[in-house]
């Protein structure tokens, strides 16, 4: 009898919510926020980040052009060339650049990185009554409760002045390894059974090392991996403020709230498959081609797999081919171009050039593939998820810890756009709705008819 109720409440649920598609066009609506022609509606100003994918002509029409990426003004692929002309991590002058809005001297740089060593470790008590007492099936998650725990820890969490919140966002920037690192040791353990290992933060190490040295059983890794996962962490620190997550922070911020409910509702948008989670799509997809192809060298095979995944008979039925497209880049994105190098080297010394081949044949092969089989004529270069994937498969990081390090590294985003929102934020973002509900006149109880 429940089981019968519950699916006709299912149904109903359905049909109350059902909105004739034509009306988006009457009433002008921008689903998703985009125009017509797939460009972002402008909701606001930023100086933080800017991401460049396309140029407009005079008729409105888009045109395809070579990405770009800013952060506060300076291209990433500059900051990246100038961090590996030195040999040296680049992650916190990236989170220095966002935060303050102008690169460090070799001074401020260093200044910033001994305050963030002095905040990694968590406080005293918060691994074993906030994160091992109740484990998550899902990091991100956990990642969200602890972020709204440690608001219970901080002696001044409501005050929403600069200095603040820059020394809630300071700590939240150092935190944020150990954070995603013990959450993972819970679930290990109260979850899936598994010894654990709770490793001590280094704070002489930046945000890369300390990662692999949380995570990692044994705490040991190469330079090299630190510095490709480094490589990582600053292309994924911004990506202007139009994403779902940073636009989450402005919309959540201009409330007047705390810091830590923007930042647990930022992570909660990026939890999404949509936007941050796609990167754990690509490596469970990319594990079920290798389940069903048994020579990944085989180009024809992989065609035919890649023609059942568009298809939806593999793969998780979606028909999507993950790690391909993207919202704004049109012939190709700077973070994916920048890291697919890295990766290469990567796959070289782990004796893995054959896996990485299968990435670069989805790159080359599978746009094609949607248009032969979908008749879809939007350009889908690889995304920044395609070889982060490989990268973070390739360096041993488990599959759920994906998106919590993506999280990591956009923090320092998150935390500039919050600053920035409530420097400027003059009013609470309240957007309209058009209502099409037509009126509908209340009916006493006793003359109601069950359906």
């Amino acid at each position: 009898m429940e089981n019968d109720f519950t699916q006709k409440l299912a149904r109903r649920l359905l049909a109350c919510n059902e909105i004739d598609p034509a009306l988006y066009g009457k009433w002008d609506v921008k689903r998703g926020l985009r125009n017509a022609n797939g460009s972002g509606v402008v909701v606001g100003l930023t100086r933080v980040g800017d991401v460049q994918g396309y140029a407009v002509n005079a008729q409105g029409e888009k045109l395809p052009i070579g990405g770009k990426l800013f952060y506060r003004g300076v291209d990433v692929e500059d900051i990246v060339a100038g961090c590996r002309s030195e040999n040296r991590f680049g992650y916190e002058e990236a989170s220095y650049l966002l935060l303050f809005g102008e690169l460090p001297s070799r001074e401020q740089l260093r200044a910033y990185e001994l305050l963030l060593g002095e905040k990694r470790t968590l406080p005293d008590g918060f691994i074993r009554d906030m994160i091992l007492t109740a484990p998550s099936g899902n990091i991100m998650n956990k990642l969200a409760r602890s972020v709204l725990a440690l608001y219970s820890y901080d002696k001044n969490p409501d005050d929403t002045s600069a200095d603040n919140v820059l020394r809630q966002s300071i700590d939240l920037i150092a935190y944020f390894p150990a954070l995603i690192a013990a959450a993972y040791q819970a679930k290990q353990m109260l979850m899936n059974r598994r010894s654990i290992y709770l490793h001590a933060p280094d704070p002489a190490r930046g945000t890369a090392e300390n990662i692999l040295l949380l995570t990692r059983p044994d705490g040991a890794f190469t330079d090299f991996e630190a510095k490709l996962l480094d490589l990582c962490l600053i292309l994924h620190a911004e990506h202007g403020g139009g994403n779902n997550s940073s636009f989450t922070t402005h919309v959540v911020t201009s409330t007047g709230t705390d810091t830590y409910s923007a930042v647990a509702a930022a992570v909660g948008s990026l939890k999404g498959p949509k936007h941050g989670g796609a990167n754990i799509e690509v490596i469970e997809m990319i594990e079920g081609l290798k389940r069903h192809v048994r020579d990944v060298t085989d180009e024809r095979a992989l065609r035919e797999y890649l023609i059942k995944l568009l298809k939806g008979e593999a793969g998780d039925g979606s028909g999507l081919i993950y790690g391909l497209g993207h919202a704004v880049y049109t012939v190709s994105d700077p973070r994916a171009v920048l890291l697919k190098g890295m990766a290469r080297k990567l796959a070289a010394e782990k004796g893995l050039l054959d896996d990485f081949g299968i990435y670069e044949y989805i790159e080359k092969q599978a746009p094609s593939l949607c248009l032969e089989i979908k008749g879809a004529g939007k350009s889908m270069p690889a995304n920044v998820d395609l070889y982060s994937g490989f990268v973070y498969k390739a360096l041993g990081i488990p599959n759920e810890l994906a998106t919590p390090i993506f999280a990591t590294a956009r923090i320092s985003g998150w935390c500039a756009h919050r600053l920035e929102e409530l420097g400027e934020g003059a009013r609470i973002m309240r957007p309209a709705y058009k209502c099409v509900q037509p009126f509908v006149r209340y009916v006493p109880l006793a003359e109601r008819i069950q359906p």
